[in-house]
């Protein structure tokens, strides 16, 4: 999972990567201005940083310059236009790659990954949440430094759960992910391996810091 922030002014156009990119496993820290993107990238410290080359204000030439005067950190820029003129400008100014709008997800995420493989950036498989360690490299969770002991199904559902921190997955597609299942009334399937897995890895399982309960909806991971 890599931590992308995204410069991008268009809130329809913002909204929609975010969303997509988040299901791509993707942490993302979003701004709709140059000025905003380069507060929050002092503050966020990302992985790499998708930026917009049409911003009011500072417009993304600039905030590609300034970032590229201040560290070695990815950028992917988007153009509205596949004429040489942004191209080469954006790649003069620091970028090290661009996507032509309108931006399909998959192609964006490809690129992401491809660049922070090329610029050795991509982030390790072992994440931490508090005081849980997720090493999906691994397949090795621990907490306060000693191993927890799950299920293949009670592991499944953490990783999927954690894969996107914040975001609210479905009984359904839960089952969809972890049981292999299409039958909504084994939801009671999700409820028990949940009950399980709160049981291991929270401090206290009736208020529970990593898998939270939504009601009405489902469950979630984090925030923690």
């Amino acid at each position: 999972m890599s931590r992308v922030l995204l410069i991008e002014d268009d809130r329809a156009v913002r909204e929609g990567l975010q969303l997509a990119l988040r299901r791509q496993g993707h942490t993302i820290h979003a701004a709709e201005s140059g000025e905003e993107g380069l507060t929050r990238l002092r503050a966020e410290a990302p992985d790499i940083v998708v930026l917009d080359l049409m911003l009011p204000g500072i417009d993304g030439f600039e905030v590609c310059r300034r970032i590229r005067a201040t560290g070695d950190v990815p950028i992917i820029m988007l153009t509205a236009r596949s004429d040489d003129f942004d191209i080469v400008g954006g790649l003069e100014a620091g970028a090290d790659d661009y996507v032509v709008k309108p931006v399909q997800p998959r192609v964006l995420d490809a690129r992401i990954r491809a660049v922070l493989r090329r610029t050795g950036a991509e982030r390790s498989e072992q994440e931490k949440h508090g005081k849980l360690v997720i090493d999906r490299a691994a397949l090795v969770i621990s907490k306060d430094g000693l191993q927890i002991s799950l299920t293949p199904t009670e592991l499944r559902l953490l990783l999927e759960l954690s894969g996107t921190p914040g975001r609210v997955l479905s009984r359904q597609q839960l089952l969809e992910a972890v049981w292999e299942h299409d039958y909504l009334g084994d939801s009671r399937l999700v409820d028990a391996c949940v009950q399980r897995l709160r049981s291991k890895i929270e401090d206290n399982p009736a208020d529970p810091l990593y898998v939270q309960t939504v009601r009405g909806f489902g469950y979630r991971f984090g925030p923690v």
